[in-house]
């Protein structure tokens, strides 16, 4: 078994133990309005196995709460293998390695609020020692807490963490816990107090279109 394959089962088993514990471009602004519709801003590998019927997981209605959910395996396949494209660049530790993904995706993902031409220089630049490689632990911190599936039709995303869809205020104990595994004690209780999850998020559409990864 290489190394990969190792890396891949140990997400995959924060995966599983966070389901026993909770049981200015042409493109820009089609980008804002996915953004809006799954997340108001902000990784985890695909597993293997066929994917479910999409039905599975009913999209979430107007207002309404949405579930956190786990199984990977329920992920349509271009969603999945967009996962472990994600997945793979992040844990080689070299942010470099995300630029193919980028280039096997319809467009580049939006990384803040504003366009920005190269995604990379944009994270080596707001990571802690210009390497990137904090924003890179982000990316598989985020994918191994559950997800949502808001929105419908064109506006449909899957979205990770699930906290980015959630009231932080009303989270469960062992919810909590999960929050502290992708925040420092600080500032979850920030986040807590506000009500509302303000660090990194990943969308991706039901195609295996990135479409963001941001604050």
């Amino acid at each position: 078994m290489n190394r990969k394959s190792l890396v891949m089962i140990a997400l995959g088993a924060l995966v599983t133990g966070a389901v026993a514990l909770v049981h200015a471009g042409r493109d820009e602004p089609q980008r804002h309005k996915v953004v809006q519709a799954g997340a108001a801003t902000s990784t985890a590998p695909a597993l293997s196995g066929h994917v479910a019927e999409t039905g599975a997981m009913p999209a979430v209605a107007s207002g309404e709460t949405p579930k956190a959910l786990y199984d990977f395996n329920a992920l349509p396949d271009p969603v999945k293998r967009m996962l472990q494209q994600i997945a793979d660049a992040a844990q080689s530790g070299e942010i470099e390695k995300m630029r193919p993904v980028f280039e096997s995706n319809e467009l580049k993902p939006m990384v803040t609020t504003g366009y920005i031409d190269d995604p990379i220089a944009f994270w080596k630049k707001a990571s802690a020692d210009g390497t990137g490689r904090d924003v890179l632990a982000a990316m598989l911190n985020v994918m191994t807490s559950g997800f949502v599936r808001v929105g419908e039709g064109k506006n449909e995303i899957y979205v990770w963490p699930y906290f980015a869809e959630t009231d932080l205020g009303k989270l469960t104990p062992a919810q909590e816990v999960e929050l502290y595994r992708i925040l420092s004690p600080e500032a979850a209780l920030q986040m807590k107090k506000a009500g509302k999850y303000s660090y990194y998020r990943l969308g991706i559409s039901p195609t295996g279109v990135w479409q963001y990864f941001m604050q």
